[in-house]
């Protein structure tokens, strides 16, 4: 079994209910896994890759579905959890689903379109709450990086009387905060040539850290073409443009020294 593929566990004591799930889900292409109880069911999920979305019965003998629900979420807290229940005291479901920390609660008998759909929607919050972990993880581990070069480079500060590591720890800090940044940021001379970027903006443009760094931007993306020098125009103070599917907030910036005019540019796609 593939550690990449989409697995769902479909827990109920009724056979034809299980049968039943399993034909929704025909022409998908996830890996069923049934289980009659939910004994069972943690048996299988303690025993399988990764599953990303576990179906379970309300009622069911022995173990019903919000202990079981409750013990997927102490051993599996990223599974999606969804209850199926034909049990009509509403009290009982919404305990249900707050014991249980339930995505989702779908009464008996469903509609097979509404659950392909609602476990579509599931797992699509699986990935993005994987996606934010996975940032999450980055931002701490870029955090400590930038801890320990903050460090050394105060270390190095301290043993130079010429004030030019301290200058150079300052860049480095700004250039390292301007990465971390949640929004693309671009900095552009008067004629619209890139001077600095970040990586969000690097993302959102779809190009590699730094490909624009000397270059029109205009030139350089055709999405961006209609603008052409229109970019000093665009912000005689500050302003907003769209084009080529992006929104561009642009702020003039008057930088000390020959008096050349530069350009702020967060950048974001468009709505």
């Amino acid at each position: 079994m593939s550690d990449h593929q989409t697995r769902i566990l479909c827990v109920d004591d009724e056979r034809n209910v299980l049968r039943a799930l399993e034909r929704i889900f025909i022409d998908d292409d996830y890996e069923i896994l049934t289980a009659a109880s939910g004994e069972e069911g943690l048996e299988l999920l303690n025993a399988s890759p990764q599953v990303q979305v576990v179906i379970s019965d309300f009622r069911m003998p022995g173990m019903n579905g919000v202990e079981f629900l409750k013990e997927v979420f102490k051993s599996h807290p990223e599974t999606i959890r969804i209850v199926l229940s034909g049990y009509a005291d509403t009290a009982a479901v919404v305990a249900a689903i707050n014991e249980g920390k339930i995505y989702k609660f779908i009464p008996k008998p469903w509609n097979d379109d509404e659950l392909r759909v609602t476990v579509a929607k599931a797992l699509e919050h699986f990935a993005t709450q994987r996606r934010n972990e996975q940032l999450a993880e980055e931002l701490r581990r870029k955090t400590d990086e930038l801890r320990e070069l903050n460090a050394d480079l105060a270390r190095r500060a301290a043993s130079c009387s010429c004030g030019f590591m301290q200058e150079h720890a300052s860049l480095a800090h700004a250039a390292l905060i301007l990465d971390h940044l949640p929004f693309g940021v671009l900095a552009l001379n008067g004629d619209g040539i890139v001077l600095q970027m970040n990586r969000e903006a690097a993302d959102l443009l779809q190009v590699a850290d730094g490909q624009l760094v000397g270059r029109r931007l205009a030139e350089a993306l055709p999405q961006f073409a209609d603008l052409g020098d229109g970019f000093s125009a665009a912000a005689p103070g500050s302003g907003t443009v769209e084009t080529g599917g992006y929104r561009l907030n642009l702020r003039q910036l008057h930088p000390p020294g020959d008096g050349a005019v530069e350009l702020l540019v967060t950048i974001a796609r468009a709505a």
